[in-house]
């Protein structure tokens, strides 16, 4: 029997474990990268680990989130970020170098290999055939000084494409309709591997944005084969000796299989609140927009600018709403800059904001209240635009600049029969003047007065007793857990400050209430935690006390981090028990040394006992056990 492509690179990387689908594995990791809103906590816990240097083929630090620098927090970390990088050997993207995902793609990816990041959409580098996964900042704090990651060997879902786009038609297109049959928790612990004769059709930046949003049905990741389009592209970076070809065994069996005739597809949108409420835009008439943004790691490729400028070119946006443009990188932003697209962007009245994150994180450019507000991101939970009362649409370039023009919610097929045709230049200007080699010597590490101590853990007592702090329903998302935005990011070094905003959005008086209570434990429903991988949605809940998370069921990463941190993670063995726990309850888990999967959570205000499960692996236990996966570390090690 033949492999896919995932088996053969999970194979070439295995160091523990079998490849059943769930099964628990580890693997070895080639490259690792962080970006500065997750990646200051996870030097931090390098550091705390005492190796001198990564142990990584490649490490790099990118700073892409916290770019608003209205005080010295965020310019600070980016000091620290710079020179601890320099300390232990990390490549560093400096501030306007552009956004991690897309300038991995452009400068550092490599067909065969795997990289793990501190952020949810790592898995763009499939685009190119990488295993690429996102991780918590402490799994990738372990991979840097050489420890495998461990994950549950995934079942492989092969998205067989054929056929070809249509005019008008794109990428994001692909992935909304991936998402609207699969919806957000298809994809756990799943790996999406596209395959079939419509590949070829595809650039390596439109196999990226479907990699990238790919993360949002909640896979481990996804993976596209390295053909040659593969080698063009690098080719086109200079990086043509990265280039390998890899694709999966004519005989290769998949877990399941989805079939997609890309002729048949039409331009969609997800609709507000999640990526897989996803509609037609034909379907959707009279929707009067008051925002447009058009950037993120998914759409700002130099592919998807010269897009929108194609379109804008000599009009005005509609005087009804506003529209930004964020350039994925300096790359990017050099090219339209040299080639006249830009000049066709400002010149049709939208504004150009830096090469970073920026709207898509709630880092500015925030919608009016209630706005609508149409956006080429990947998400569109309540409140992450910075406007908690904001409609915000999920769309392809091509539909948002539509809207742009129309004040409203269009079709683009009205705009014209023909689509803009993009000319692929056959080399990209490569100037890397924007990222740091690592010094061969290197000074002290700078820290700021923001940057506090790792909080301290303890070992998990095998009785567990508290009250119920908070009872949330289905598809949490650490958006409501732990918030981002400009408020909120800058303080991603200081859990105790943090902290003061876990679950904010939900419930205000959270923080003070676990506090006064001495921690406790939180209920919720299906798909929890779902999102990014920001693990100060596991480290400030812990920080805070909390002992034990008790829901339906769990999304990948933030699971894995609660793990890292201690926190008991556990699900109903009867989904309707959750309806046997109110907020407020007391309770009490007698989980002992966890070497029993099935233990009793006796509700002590009901008088009842409920069944629930864990599932740990044997090294999950440990971790726990060990107060978090730093504790078993330095045990370890």
């Amino acid at each position: 029997m033949g492999l896919n492509l995932t088996q053969k690179i999970l194979k070439a990387h295995l160091v523990e474990g079998e490849l059943v689908p769930g099964k628990p594995i580890a693997i070895r990791i080639d490259q690792t990268l962080t970006q500065d809103a997750t990646g200051t906590m996870a030097y931090l816990q390098f550091e705390a680990m005492g190796v001198p240097k990564v142990k990584t083929k490649l490490s790099v630090s990118y700073v892409d989130h916290n770019m608003l620098q209205d005080d010295f927090k965020n310019a600070d970390d980016h000091l620290y970020l710079q020179s601890v990088a320099a300390k232990h050997g990390i490549w560093f993207s400096r501030p306007g170098n552009g956004i991690c995902h897309q300038v991995h793609l452009e400068r550092f990816g490599v067909p065969g290999q795997t990289l793990l990041g501190s952020d949810s959409h790592t898995p763009t580098q499939g685009g190119i055939g990488m295993i690429s996964i996102g991780a918590g900042g402490l799994d990738v704090a372990l991979a840097m000084a050489g420890q495998p990651f461990f994950l549950t060997s995934p079942a492989v879902v092969n998205v067989k494409l054929t056929g070809k786009l249509k005019p008008w038609v794109s990428a994001k297109d692909v992935i909304l309709e991936v998402l609207r049959r699969l919806t957000v928790k298809g994809g756990t612990n799943k790996v999406i591997e596209y395959s079939g004769p419509g590949v070829k059709t595809l650039s390596v930046p439109e196999r990226a944005t479907i990699t990238n949003m790919g993360a949002e049905l909640g896979a481990t990741t996804s993976v596209f084969p390295s053909d040659d389009t593969t080698k063009k592209f690098l080719t086109a970076q200079k990086r043509g000796k990265d280039f390998k070809a890899l694709a999966a065994d004519p005989d290769a069996k998949y877990e399941e299989t989805l079939e997609i005739d890309l002729g048949t597809l039409e331009p969609m949108v997800a609709q507000p609140h999640l990526p897989d409420n996803v509609a037609k835009v034909k379907d959707l008439k009279g929707i009067k927009v008051s925002q447009v943004a058009v950037g993120s790691c998914t759409n700002s490729s130099f592919r998807d600018l010269m897009t929108v400028a194609a379109m804008l070119k000599g009009k005005t946006i509609n005087p009804g709403l506003s529209m930004a443009i964020s350039p994925g990188s300096k790359q990017v932003y050099n090219m339209i800059s040299k080639n006249g697209a830009l000049a066709d962007i400002i010149a049709s009245g939208a504004r150009v904001l830096e090469s970073g994150c920026g709207p898509c994180i709630g880092m500015g450019f925030a919608p009016n209240s209630a706005g609508v507000s149409v956006r080429s991101f990947n998400r569109n939970f309540v409140g992450r635009s910075g406007t908690k009362d904001a409609q915000v649409y999920l769309a392809s370039p091509e539909v948002c600049v539509a809207a742009a023009l129309t004040g409203e919610l269009t079709d683009p097929r009205k705009l014209g029969k023909k689509s803009p045709k993009i000319n692929w230049p056959k080399t990209f200007i490569v100037d890397d003047n924007m990222i740091i080699k690592p010094p061969k010597k290197a000074g002290e590490v700078v820290r700021g007065p923001n940057i506090k101590p790792l909080p301290e853990t303890h070992p998990m007592e095998p009785v567990l007793s508290g009250q119920v702090l908070l009872k949330v329903p289905d598809n949490i998302t650490t958006d409501h857990i732990m918030p981002a935005g400009a408020k909120i990011l800058p303080l991603r070094s200081n859990i105790p400050e943090i902290s003061k905003h876990v679950f904010a959005s939900v419930d205000a008086t959270f923080h003070d209430r676990a506090k006064a209570a001495g921690g406790g434990f939180i209920v919720g429903g299906q798909n929890y935690g779902q999102g990014s991988s920001r693990e100060h949605a596991a480290l400030a809940p812990m920080a805070l006390g909390v002992k034990a998370v008790i829901v339906k069921s769990f999304a990948r990463i933030h699971r894995s981090n609660l793990i890292n941190f201690g926190i008991l993670p556990l699900v109903f063995v009867n989904e309707a028990d959750y309806d046997k726990i109110a907020q407020g309850d007391k309770l009490t888990i007698k989980a002992g040394t966890l070497d029993n999967d099935n233990i009793i959570v006796r509700n002590e205000s009901k008088g009842i006992e409920i069944p629930v499960k864990h599932g740990l692996a044997p090294r999950e236990k440990d971790q726990v056990r060990a107060g978090g996966a730093l504790g078993l570390a330095r045990q370890t090690m």
